[in-house]
């Protein structure tokens, strides 16, 4: 590392807290996802054909919402959903073309269908591809890849982590977990998969606004529909415990009957759009009150990319100095890059850790730099764990 510093963390949590989740089905995460499932069917034929990954970015997608008739029993979409998935990638290398296109299509499909229970992509969703080759200096990068076996970085960037998660973010997470469950979805098919949860905690009380897009094929009428998101609030508020208030879809105004109703389960088909970058981090959560950098991890190439790694590595950083190390009862890791040097030498690396008995952070130097200078070793080979999907990119 060219430079790394260990500094104090205020010991104790914060009184307030502020934690957000995009749903698996909101128009935000599925830009995401699928910039990201792009990324992962373009490494994996770069590998297959090639042996190698070539140089791609493709986290540039944008949702452009469609059009809709929901209706109690069963409504219909009038305008798809159009999908743009932009970005660059070698589209041939020494001689053989790359599907660029059918790769694009075909992932965003697969992921569509494998989320959705009452959207089609065939008939609900338009993809367009519109990606673009590399810049020749960066190619380059992974042609010095190859040939020295030290990545380099392709930008510089800024990673973050921290650990533990708080109370209130492991409560979000295991929410939202119920809810993507496979009993919640046999047994609540009106559930839509665009949810979002949003936690404000102020000392010992946490509120938790929770929206939910309802499939009207699932629901006769008005009495079906609030009968389902009584439902969703016993089943979030028992996921939540005790101490916690929720809402359902505060905006509903259910005498004059305008509830939130849609064909296919998410805002995507009518209300809202998306894109790439703007949702969850690293983590799968939005927290304002903790370290976050702007720097999205989804589609971008997972061997140079040190937005994306570094947002990965420091997070296990923070884990493993929290579980291996006594003293520490929290830490936060901060990576910094260089864009030409190589990827496992940040140009600055820094922990704050909160110590147990008033410890100096200093004096724990010895245990935690090993720490650190072993998860950045392993970044050349964390694009393994990624195709293999041990790792994902996408919570």
């Amino acid at each position: 590392m060219r430079a790394f510093a260990i500094s104090p963390l205020p010991p104790d949590g914060p009184i307030v807290e502020i934690v957000e989740r995009k749903g698996i089905g909101h128009p935000d995460t599925i830009c995401d996802a699928l910039a990201e499932e792009f990324s992962l069917a373009l490494s994996r034929f770069y590998v297959d054909r090639f042996g190698f990954i070539l140089h791609h970015n493709v986290d540039k997608v944008l949702l452009v919402g469609g059009a809709a008739q929901p209706e109690f029993g069963g409504g219909r979409v009038t305008t798809p959903i159009q999908i743009f998935i932009a970005g660059r990638a070698t589209r041939a290398y020494k001689g053989i073309d790359v599907p660029v296109e059918a790769l694009a299509i075909e992932s965003s499909r697969a992921f569509l269908r494998h989320t959705f229970h009452a959207l089609d992509p065939e008939r609900h969703v338009k993809i367009h591809c519109l990606v673009r080759p590399g810049s020749a200096d960066l190619v380059e990068l992974f042609e010095r890849q190859r040939r020295t076996g030290v990545a380099l970085a392709n930008d510089s960037s800024i990673g973050v982590g921290y650990a533990p998660l708080s109370p209130t973010e492991r409560r979000i997470l295991a929410i939202d977990g119920v809810l993507r469950g496979p009993a919640t979805r046999r047994d609540h098919p009106a559930f839509g998969e665009d949810t979002k949860l949003l936690a404000v905690r102020r000392g010992g009380e946490t509120k938790i606004a929770v929206a939910c897009a309802f499939c009207d094929g699932y629901l006769p009428g008005l009495e079906d529909y609030l009968a389902e998101k009584a439902a969703l609030s016993r089943t979030v508020a028992q996921a939540a415990g005790a101490g916690t208030t929720v809402s359902v879809n505060a905006a509903d105004d259910e005498e004059a009957g305008s509830v939130y109703l849609t064909v296919t389960g998410t805002s995507a088909e009518a209300g809202d759009d998306g894109e790439a970058g703007r949702g969850n981090r690293a983590n799968g959560l939005i927290t304002p009150l903790r370290p976050m950098v702007m720097e999205s991890v989804a589609g971008k190439n997972p061997v140079t990319h040190v937005g994306k790694l570094y947002s990965l590595a420091a997070r296990r950083i923070a884990e493993t100095v929290l579980r291996e190390t006594p003293d520490v009862a929290a830490a936060e890791c901060y990576l910094v890059s260089r864009i030409g040097q190589p990827v496992r030498e940040p140009q600055f690396a820094e922990l704050r850790l909160a110590t147990r008995a008033g410890r100096p952070p200093a004096e724990l130097a010895p245990t935690v730099a090993p720490i650190v200078e072993h998860h950045l070793a392993g970044l050349d080979g964390l694009w393994r764990e990624l195709l293999a999907g041990t790792v994902s990119a996408v919570q």
